[in-house]
């Protein structure tokens, strides 16, 4: 499972290069191992270090620690989603669920960075959901109804409150919810990679290859040594299925991003001097658009079934085009040549867009696939799973453990073909909104 990541992430090249970087090059033992340094390796790393203070953990990923999806995402730490899959939940009940495992997830963002002293950019600025399409405040009346009765503060925004708030004229329907939250990426999973436990020994740029179990223990072959360990907990999110874990229950999607220079005076006080804000599309293929902090604008409108595990320069250049028009839709008056740097993504998904969390055997556990709310979620199965593996329980786990599980999908060739059906579809419905 050897992963080659594109070096062209802003939030990752924002942060200062790491200095101690340590492979795999020897056979080792350990009482837990942990495989993929994201949002879940590392909270989960994290977790087992404090319950077992005097137990050998071992961090793996075979990249650098949260360089992966969780250091290029957009940066939403959601309270809901409109479009979190390829199926929408109608029932009220799931879509609770489904939200109490958000809240969850960003209260336990909110207290590692209290307790480490995190700088990350943090944001309580809500979010909105908006579309071009005057025809989809059907949408999100209805979506409207399903906050409402779930209590959650919002609001119907029309084309001149958009206008004033985003500093484009391009949508003409939106709606916002109070609760959502802004941040950056690279710079919180890099402080969880700094938060680690002095027992937790991590090796980076150390692919597995392959694993088995024999007896009482997993035994774990990486291309420059073997990792031979009591427990293991399986953290790779989008490349579960490549290690062969729920197999039948989790795809990747590749995703591309961009993200501008900064704009000058001239070029912010063009497009009206907005606050940061963040944009989800109504229509699922539509784009995510992102103005930061520091002025700077995202935009991420490519979704595929692609090699999860390298795209080249050229692929990535050419998504970037697609991203080049969309940010020319919405601000007409920036140049043309403003984008400063593109990269892809790996993200999990499963068909009903529930999350996996489970013991798989006596020793070995499992949890990934986030549907794209990877920050909160993520962190907070990470621990959740730490605390799972330990024999011991929570409130939070029984929360988990309640929402609907992950359905069966169909192999291959049938599933990729069936979700390739599906994007293009998807995609056709949302052309305008790219």
């Amino acid at each position: 499972m050897k992963v080659e990541n594109d070096n062209g992430c802003s939030w990752i090249n924002d942060l200062n290069p790491r200095k101690i970087i340590k492979s795999l090059s020897s056979n080792e033992e350990c009482d837990w191992l942990i495989i993929g340094a994201g949002y879940t390796g590392l909270s989960a790393a994290r977790k087992l270090g404090q319950i077992h203070s005097n137990l050998n953990i071992i961090l793996a990923d075979a990249q650098l620690a949260g360089e992966g999806a969780s250091g290029r995402n957009s940066g939403y730490l959601v309270d809901t989603t409109l479009n979190d899959g390829f199926t929408s939940n109608k029932e009220l009940q799931n879509y609770k669920k489904k939200a109490e495992i958000y809240s969850l997830g960003i209260d336990v963002i909110k207290k590692f960075i209290k307790e480490y002293q995190v700088d990350c950019d943090w944001n309580e600025s809500g979010k909105y959901f908006a579309s071009s399409k005057t025809e989809d405040k059907k949408i999100l009346d209805k979506f409207s109804n399903t906050l409402t009765n779930l209590g959650f503060e919002h609001s119907i925004l029309g084309k001149n409150e958009l206008s004033e708030k985003l500093g484009t004229i391009f949508y003409n329907i939106g709606l916002y919810t109070k609760g959502g939250i802004l941040l950056h990426p690279g710079k919180l999973v890099r402080a969880m990679v700094d938060a680690l436990p002095p027992n937790v020994f991590l090796y980076e740029n150390s692919c597995l290859l392959n694993w088995s179990k024999n007896k009482d223990f997993i035994k774990c072959n990486f291309k420059k040594g073997t990792i031979k360990t009591k427990n293991i907990i399986f953290a790779t999110n989008g490349f579960l299925k490549s290690l062969g874990i729920k197999s039948n229950y989790n795809f990747p999607i590749t995703l591309t991003a961009s993200m501008t220079r900064r704009l000058s005076d001239e070029e912010f006080k063009s497009i009206g001097q907005p606050k940061e804000w963040g944009v989800l599309p109504v229509r699922p293929m539509g784009a995510t658009i992102r103005m930061t902090k520091d002025r700077r604008i995202l935009i991420r409108n490519t979704a595929e079934v692609y090699n999860p595990y390298q795209m080249s320069k050229t692929e990535l250049n050419k998504r970037a085009l697609k991203q080049k028009i969309g940010i020319k839709k919405r601000f007409p008056e920036l140049p043309l040549d403003i984008i400063h740097s593109s990269w892809s993504g790996i993200v999990s998904r499963t068909r009903n867009s529930s999350q996996i969390f489970e013991k798989i055997d006596d020793n070995i556990f499992v949890a990934g696939c986030y549907n794209g709310s990877g920050i909160g979620v993520g962190t907070l199965f990470g621990e959740q799973i730490a605390i799972k593996a330990s024999n011991e329980n929570t409130k939070e786990i029984e929360v988990i453990e309640a929402r609907n599980k992950p359905t069966w999908l169909p192999p291959d060739p049938f599933l990729s073909l069936g979700v390739r059906a599906r994007l293009i579809y998807e995609r056709f419905r949302a052309k305008s909104e790219i």
